[in-house]
């Protein structure tokens, strides 16, 4: 189980990502593009990764530096803060971190942000790589140099476009994930073949049995197709000026649900309400057919994944996109579908359409 995409930004080889399926091959892949070694690691994580994988990177990782330390916070949402950061840059300042030393982020979507978000800023810039070890992170957060906190309640909104120097990819922790964010990150994947990839999405139909059986040869397919295609959009768009927008198919109606229910849904399970709303606005603006648009919402659900959310109203819901980073001017600028496999950007969705996409997700 090795497979190995470079990652180009600007035109230029930027980093790898690497699919393995286990720790032994990181600190080789470190000296590939480090051969001198750095002084200090600083190892940031959650208090559900440290106990599971902490002891064993920071082995492989103290032979290769001087100093290997560890900054550990909060598993979940509420801590993708700024106050978190501020924590983070103190241990930085007190261990003397300068800009020849790295950050390793260790866990998921969360720690990914945050971690980036504190290289891009700390001494204005210092390397960090990813060793993301949710299905989220694999397959999307991790790749593109998007960092950044929440602020006020409002995801994203603080951040920066920062490229790591490596992503790391162990299979093997997915065995670790609980359902749930398995299911999260399914919400993910699902989206890169709908946007980029009709075949990808067949294939995830195909062999949903296995894929949710955690076949390793199965995930790792899985994995490796969403990296195409995060990658070749990140490539053609490295700062969401265009294209890039396509990966938010889902997510502006995502988000909001996501912000209205007080993050109590998991991410994904937000992005895939998202998705049936935008699946349903694709098909009533005439892109698609009603039958690909129920069979897009039968795929969202065969893996376990919502197709509507209880206890919203639409009105609010409409409200809190238009409260969403993605507005161009007053206009929402929504992701939809050409054909399945093939997405657009569409900014001319009236109020009523919008919300009678909404109304079909609000139970």
């Amino acid at each position: 189980m090795s497979k190995e995409l470079v990652v180009n930004y600007e035109n230029k080889p930027c980093y790898k990502i690497k699919t393995r399926n286990n720790f032994d091959d990181l600190a080789a892949s470190i000296k590939e593009f480090k051969p001198d070694s750095y002084n200090k690691i600083c190892i940031v994580t959650d208090d559900l990764v440290s106990p599971l994988y902490m002891d064993e990177v920071k082995a492989v990782l103290g032979p290769i530096c001087k100093v290997c330390i560890n900054f550990v916070f909060p598993n979940g949402e509420a801590s993708k803060n700024l106050s978190i950061i501020e924590k983070l840059y103190e241990e930085l300042i007190i261990n003397h971190f300068d800009r020849q030393d790295l950050l390793v982020a260790l866990g998921g979507g969360v720690v990914g942000d945050m971690t980036g978000f504190a290289a891009a800023t700390y001494l204005r810039g210092i390397d960090f790589i990813q060793i993301p070890t949710t299905l989220l992170s694999q397959v999307d957060s991790s790749i593109g140099g998007k960092t950044g906190v929440d602020y006020l309640n409002f995801k994203n909104m603080v951040g920066a476009f920062y490229m790591p120097r490596l992503v790391y990819i162990n299979i093997s922790t997915l065995k670790t994930l609980p359902k749930e964010q398995f299911e999260s990150g399914m919400g993910e994947v699902i989206k890169h073949g709908f946007i980029r990839n009709a075949e990808y999405l067949s294939y995830l139909k195909d062999n949903s049995d296995i894929i949710k059986a955690m076949d390793m040869a199965a995930l790792e397919e899985v994995v490796y197709g969403s990296n195409l295609v995060k990658r070749e959009i990140v490539e053609l768009d490295p700062k969401e000026k265009n294209i890039r927008g396509y990966l938010n198919f889902g997510h502006t109606i995502g988000h909001a649900v996501e912000k209205l229910m007080e993050f109590k849904l998991s991410h994904g399970a937000c992005v895939a309400i998202g998705m049936v709303s935008s699946l349903y606005l694709s098909f009533i603006n005439g892109d698609i057919t009603e039958r690909e648009y129920i069979s897009g919402v039968n795929m969202i659900s065969s893996y376990g994944l919502p197709t509507s959310v209880s206890g919203l109203k639409p009105e609010d819901v409409l409200a809190a996109t238009k409260s969403d980073k993605k507005m161009v001017g007053n206009k929402v600028k929504f992701i939809l579908l050409k054909s399945v496999g093939d997405a657009y950007i569409n900014t001319e969705l009236s109020d009523d359409i919008l919300l009678s996409g909404i109304k079909i997700i609000c139970k």
